[in-house]
């Protein structure tokens, strides 16, 4: 997301079972730390079970040795993207693609800080809590997760 101080960086790790977005951290930076810090905060959130695959693109951040130990030590089963295969991540590209015409194409932001405060508000305010998806039957992510699996 542009900002007149520089780039911020969003990583997101999303459920592709309610598509809510369970993770999500902002750095000035695409270094491992950031894809590491959304997984941390989805597992510390999820609490996921043994053997729960997580699904990535082929970036060096998820390739990278400390991503894998992090999935590893959680009991993550890893798996990645065809090389060259979009289609692979649909539901992350549809989450960035929302949130390019939702918000980021309407916006210029002075500071990165002002860009984090509306990132927070669209990610927890409407995209879990009040945004309809088609994929989980046009519910909002809050709703999907509510329901028995």
């Amino acid at each position: 997301m542009p900002a007149d101080e520089g780039w911020l960086y969003l990583a997101v790790v999303l459920d592709l079972f309610s598509r809510k977005a369970v993770g999500w951290a902002m750095r000035d930076h695409l270094r491992t730390e950031l894809p590491l810090a959304a997984l941390t905060m989805a597992i510390q959130r999820q609490r996921p079970a043994p053997g729960l695959p997580h699904h990535c693109d082929r970036g060096f951040q998820y390739a990278s040795a400390d991503y894998r130990k992090a999935l590893k030590s959680h009991g993550i089963t890893p798996s990645m993207s065809r090389k060259g295969n979009c289609w692979d991540s649909a539901p992350m590209e549809s989450f960035f693609g929302s949130l390019k015409s939702e918000l980021v194409h309407h916006q210029r932001y002075a500071t990165r800080e002002n860009a984090k405060r509306d990132l927070f508000a669209y990610i927890e305010g409407y995209y879990n809590r009040q945004r309809l998806h088609s994929a989980i039957g046009y519910i909002t992510p809050e709703q999907a997760e509510r329901q028995p699996a």
